[in-house]
């Protein structure tokens, strides 16, 4: 019936519409008309090569051929998610998803996952090491020169800036360093949230783990130079990882019990810390540089304080609360709707009296 009315419709033109559109009629019932049949493409060579794997001379993959795995790294290291805001003298003690799922993917590290770390597999040469950082980064830069790529950096439109949030210095922001040293001989790195409480630990982490070094520091801002004879096509090799491993589980921060104290004391400490008035007021991935000094300076005059943590996090609070604990130091004793509650500690226990000091003059 089909082919019936499409004669019907073809006889009714021109002759040569006809023609025209004979070459284009299919008999085929379920192919529609005016669809020319696809001409078969022609294999590129060069895809050839690189679905086959092809690799270059020298032993390495070609552009765009798939990468060998497992990646071999020598970085000497243990991987981490984050170097920053994690401390390797504490351990967990259970983790929230098992360690044989490595956040780097299955087969493609030769190193294993232990839930935390991925351990370097044999000790690295240190020596060697530290002469191969200064070979990098050469003779240090003048004055002249570090003013230079300060006024061409420093700048809040500055193209090659990576921002660093409560993660800290995170293991896949190291590529992201050596992808801006591809084009530029520094780096800015604009600091925010937790990490800002210990901008040394932070300059530290970057210096240690990328090579390079810090140029310019002012407040959260930080310019990271790659070196003088850096050399993009010799790029340490940084396997990334594919997805942000759990946190694992650690001990508890805050006891019923402070340690040097009776429950009532402690009971009464918190309530005196809740019903003061704040020292200070910390907003969401704000920048905290001066909270410690701020805090040490209060507990010259105060017991207890409290820090108003308002819309920053259960999660934040507690990575504030460890992080003044070592800095001040002090004792948090109670996180409550997100308050920070800190006991300066028990001033006779910590520091010696004057008939000690005077004993140990003499002696």
């Amino acid at each position: 019936m089909r082919n019936g009315i499409v004669s019907f419709s073809i006889c009714r033109l021109p002759l040569h519409e006809r023609r025209f559109l004979s070459h284009f009629i299919s008999d085929d019932l379920y192919d529609p008309p005016f669809s020319p049949s696809p001409k078969p493409l022609k294999a590129n060579k060069k895809n050839k090569d690189s679905e086959n794997g092809a690799t270059k001379k020298n032993g390495a993959p070609k552009k765009n051929g798939p990468p060998k795995l497992p990646f071999q790294s020598n970085l000497p290291f243990d991987f981490s998610y984050s170097y920053s805001e994690t401390h390797p003298s504490v351990g967990p003690i259970s983790f929230r998803e098992s360690p044989k799922f490595s956040p780097f993917g299955p087969g493609r590290l030769d190193r294993t996952w232990t839930g935390v770390i991925a351990p370097v597999r044999s000790e690295p040469d240190w020596k060697r090491v530290e002469e191969e950082r200064n070979r990098v980064l050469g003779a240090p830069l003048t004055e002249d020169e570090v003013a230079e790529l300060v006024e061409r950096y420093r700048h809040s439109d500055c193209a090659r800036q990576i921002n660093l949030g409560k993660g800290g210095v995170t293991h896949n922001m190291l590529d992201d360093i050596h992808n801006h040293w591809k084009k530029a001989e520094a780096v800015r790195i604009k600091c925010l949230g937790v990490p800002t409480l210990d901008m040394d630990n932070v300059c530290f982490h970057l210096e240690d783990k990328s090579c390079g070094k810090v140029i310019y520091r002012n407040i959260n801002i930080l310019l990271l130079y790659r070196g003088r004879n850096y050399d993009p096509k010799n790029r340490p090799v940084i396997p990334l990882m594919l997805w942000k491993p759990y946190a694992p589980i650690y001990p508890r921060l805050v006891k019923n019990v402070t340690e040097g104290l009776t429950y009532e004391e402690t009971r009464e400490i918190r309530n005196n810390g809740l019903n003061s008035d704040p020292l200070i007021k910390l907003t969401r991935n704000g920048v905290y540089v001066n909270v410690v000094e701020r805090v040490r300076e209060a507990f010259k005059t105060q017991e207890v304080v409290r820090l108003d943590c308002t819309h920053v996090g259960t999660s934040d609070c507690k990575k504030i609360g460890v992080k003044l604990r070592d800095l001040v130091p002090c004792v948090p004793i109670l996180f409550k709707d997100e308050q920070i509650i800190l006991w300066r500690g028990n001033l006779s226990e910590e520091q010696p009296s004057e008939s000690q000091c005077q004993q140990v003059i003499q002696s």
